[in-house]
Order: structure tokens, then sequence, then C-alpha cells
């Protein structure tokens, strides 16, 4: 195969352009193009990737074009350069407030947005960067949104953890309060007979949460297509699961829906276990809890080092035996989908395109007071000022 076609191919959808700062999200859902190349591989996942409770585990074997492999892991490597840039951003304090990176946690969003279409719908928690760029995110957006830029996805308001695209509700900053909104959706797609589905993503540490078994008694009672998916990284802020939990077997926590544990150190596995959830959804069987094993690398936040809880050498541990690129890129060179020099040829070009888009998301504006107002108040009737820090303080933007 050409380098220069495996490159261009499998980047094609993962390119920004110039307009960003007209449009700053351009959708780029999941898709591969065939090409010449393009072939269909037979992959059958390990027993240990999924483990059942309460139904029938689907069949692991994967019927799946080279094309697709080949772009979930350029999704990866862009994504985790992402988080890289992210990182070095805050440390040069450029970016404020809260940061939160899933360095590690790179195959849930791109295992996840393999068995979706635009049409489905997802909704997580603050650490979102990933799940926004799969949904249609532009890079520039992202980042510009991160630098509280006029031309981030949400116009510099919403900072790391605020984030929308279309089919994509975020990014919420309140511990589980997205779990309930997501069980909403996915009664609204009922209501409304969509042959769609809902995933609803929350943390180990959010599993406690009284929302979430709230949320899990309505959508079992109505039979809603909702997948509700426990991101287990280990630790909720720096307490370990096991500290927090009397049971930290999270997909068998409603008891009475069934669900899976899923390796989500493996873009495969998730996107096979997903791929099931949908279709168990969309056919009337009601809702799925899943557990999606996985690693933060980093610490909660950019203010957390992460190693006052866990050893340097736990995490050194997972990322040599257990990394997501890691996994994928042994899977292309034993398959001879690619070759190591083409496996560096795309993260070289991952790391040109998001490193473009700093540099332009840097360039963007800072958005005026006016800014404040709108998505806020109906358009028409805001304020023409608003109260400083104290009543003799008054911010007129008109």
């Amino acid at each position: 195969m050409m380098l220069s076609t495996l490159v261009s191919q499998s980047l094609l959808r993962n390119s920004f352009c110039k307009s960003a700062a007209v449009s700053p999200v351009a959708r780029s859902f999941f898709s591969t193009t065939p090409s010449a190349r393009s072939n269909v591989v037979n992959i059958t996942l390990p027993e240990t990737s999924i483990e059942m409770y309460d139904c029938e585990r689907p069949s692991l074997d994967i019927e799946i074009s080279s094309d697709k492999l080949i772009d979930m892991y350029t999704n990866m490597s862009i994504t985790r350069r992402l988080e890289m840039t992210a990182d070095a951003l805050y440390k040069a304090k450029k970016i404020r407030g809260f940061c939160h990176l899933a360095t590690g946690q790179e195959a849930i969003a791109v295992g996840v947005e393999a068995a979706l279409t635009p049409q489905d719908q997802l909704i997580t928690a603050y650490r979102c960067h990933g799940f926004t760029y799969m949904r249609g995110g532009s890079l520039v957006s992202i980042l510009a949104e991160l630098l509280g830029r006029r031309d981030g996805i949400s116009k510099g308001k919403g900072g790391s953890m605020h984030m929308f695209a279309p089919s994509f509700y975020g990014g919420n900053g309140i511990v589980g309060a997205q779990v309930p909104l997501g069980a909403g959706i996915a009664f609204a797609q009922k209501y409304l007979g969509n042959k769609t589905t809902t995933f609803a993503l929350y943390g180990d540490g959010a599993a406690n949460q009284g929302q979430v078994f709230e949320s899990y008694n309505m959508a079992k009672l109505w039979d809603l297509p909702c997948v509700f998916i426990c991101e287990n990284n280990k630790y909720g802020m720096g307490t370990a699961a096991n500290r927090a939990s009397a049971s930290t077997e999270y997909h068998k926590r409603a008891g009475y829906i069934p669900g899976c544990r899923v390796d989500g150190m493996d873009a495969l596995a998730v996107f096979r276990a997903s791929e099931w959830a949908k279709e168990w959804t969309i056919s009337g069987k009601g809702p799925l809890v899943m557990e999606f094993t996985t690693y933060r690398y980093g610490g909660h936040s950019m203010s957390d080092p992460g190693t006052t809880y866990r050893t340097r050498d736990e995490i050194q541990q997972m990322r040599s035996t257990s990394d997501p690129l890691m996994n994928m890129k042994k899977r292309l060179i034993d398959m001879n989908i690619a070759t190591e020099a083409e496996i560096k040829a795309i993260d070289k070009e991952s790391r040109k395109l998001v490193d473009q888009a700093a540099k332009e998301a840097e360039a963007s504006t800072e958005p005026d007071v006016g800014e404040f107002c709108t998505e806020v108040y109906v358009k028409g009737t805001e304020p023409k000022s608003i109260r400083g820090r104290v009543p003799s303080e008054t911010h007129h933007f008109y």
C-alpha cells in the first residue's frame, strides 16, 4: 500500500479548515470512505474483553474494514495529541480554570463513536475533549474554547467542561448530573419513535450518586433506549474505587437492568460492545448498564499531580502494558494493515494538525462583554448592563 494514500485517506475527515473561525463546529462523525486498498478483515476479541451480567454475550468476532481500523488509530492519535497540547497550554498559563484530561482513555471516545450514527445522542461529564472532537467539534474550536476565545465551540464561555456539538449534549460540570439528562434525551427518542439511542457516560466517582439510580429506575420503567456507561478509571478524584464503593462491579449496579463490563483500553472491544448495545436498545429491549474499565495517566485535573494516591510504578505499568494506542498499533502491524513507518507518519501528521490548530486558536480574539448574555437571555431581552463586584460597579454592554 502507498504511504501517502494511507495517511491522506485516514486524516481526511480529521482535517480542519481556515473557515473554523466562522463556523467553529465542523461535523466530523466517524466514517470511512472505501478506497482501493480497503479490505474487510476478521478479528476475534479475547474472551476477557466483554463480561456479561444477566444477558447473553454478543459474538466476539468483528468484521471490519482496514480503513476503519486505520481511522480509529488516527482518531486516538489526534485525541492523545489534543490532550497533550491542552496540558502544555495549561502549564503555560494560557488555559485558566478547570481542565480535566483523558490521556489514556482515548479508546472509549473513539470506540463508542465508531458504533454510532450522527442521529444517535451522547452526553458525558467534564472529561469531554475527545468526545467533543469525535462528535463533530473541530480541533480549532475545542482549543479556542479551552483558551476562552470567541472561536471556541461555546464561544469561549464554557471552557474545558462545557463543550457541545450536534447530537452531543456536553460536557457537564456537576458530578452525575448528566445521567438523568441522558435518560430524558432517550425518553424523547422513544416518544418521537426514532430508531436511535442515547449513550450517557459518567465516572466511577459519580456512580454512587442518587440521581444515577433514579435514572436507572425511570429508564427501566419506560424501557428507554438509553445506554448508561460508567467509565471506571479506578479513581474518583484521589480516592480509589474500593474505598468509596461497597461494590465496584458497576455494570451490575442497577440489578434489574442487564449490563456488561468491557476492556475500555481496547478500542475494538469498546466498539463491539457499543455496537451490540445500540442494537439492543433500538430493538425495544430497554436500557443497559455498561462499565468500561480504563485508566487515566494524569491526575484528576491539572491541579492534581496524580501521584499522591498511587505509585509511579502503577502508572508506568499501565502505560507499558495497556496503552490503547500501543495495542491498536500492534494489531495493525501484526495483521499487515500498516507498517511501523506508516504509523509513525500518522502520528507525525496528527501532531502537525493539532499544533496548527493550536496556533489558530491562540490567534482568535477574546469574546466581548456582550457575549455574556447570548444563549442565556431570549434574543431581544438582554440587559443593557450587569452589576460588578459591588453595587456601585456597573458594566454596560451597549
